[in-house]
């Protein structure tokens, strides 16, 4: 009668240790990594929109921002070229071709646009001016502004 030989596996099973010798330290820190994540400080949030009495003629207020030579004679979301020399701006949802008045709180200045892209994307952000409408309401050297946008 043959002898019986014991079946051995092909493959042993190895610990984990000998693997991925420093996993449990790695595990830990990326635990940490991911904990500590959620108690970072959040980004500078722009003041609160001003307020303002309820009026049918005001679209949105909140702050501006301008756009300028980086984007000259790009398309914008309208399809024209930009032109940060023309009284243009972005806004998220009003038409294309929309002119609204915006208006700066912080100084009285008045300028009348024509929405021509879409934007901005900042948080807190209700309106991205070209640098020519920029510069009439005065936010050019600041870069931004307290504004409300009427209808025109």
């Amino acid at each position: 009668m043959p002898e019986r030989v014991p079946q051995v596996p092909d493959r042993l099973p190895i610990p984990s240790a000998v693997l991925w010798p420093g996993r449990r330290s790695c595990l830990l820190a990326w635990t940490a990594v991911l904990a500590l994540g959620g108690c970072a400080v959040p980004h500078r949030l722009a003041p609160d929109p001003p307020d303002l009495a309820p009026s049918p003629d005001v679209v949105d207020a909140g702050v501006a921002s301008w756009y300028g030579e980086r984007f000259q004679g790009r398309r914008t979301a309208s399809g024209d070229r930009f032109d940060m020399n023309q009284l243009t701006a972005a806004h998220r949802t009003l038409p294309f071709g929309t002119r609204v008045r915006v208006h700066n709180l912080d100084n009285g200045r008045e300028v009348v646009v024509r929405i021509n892209d879409r934007g901005p994307f900042t948080p807190g952000r209700v309106i991205d001016l070209s640098r020519a409408a920029a510069a009439a309401i005065g936010i050019v050297q600041a870069g931004t502004a307290r504004v409300a946008l009427y209808r025109d």
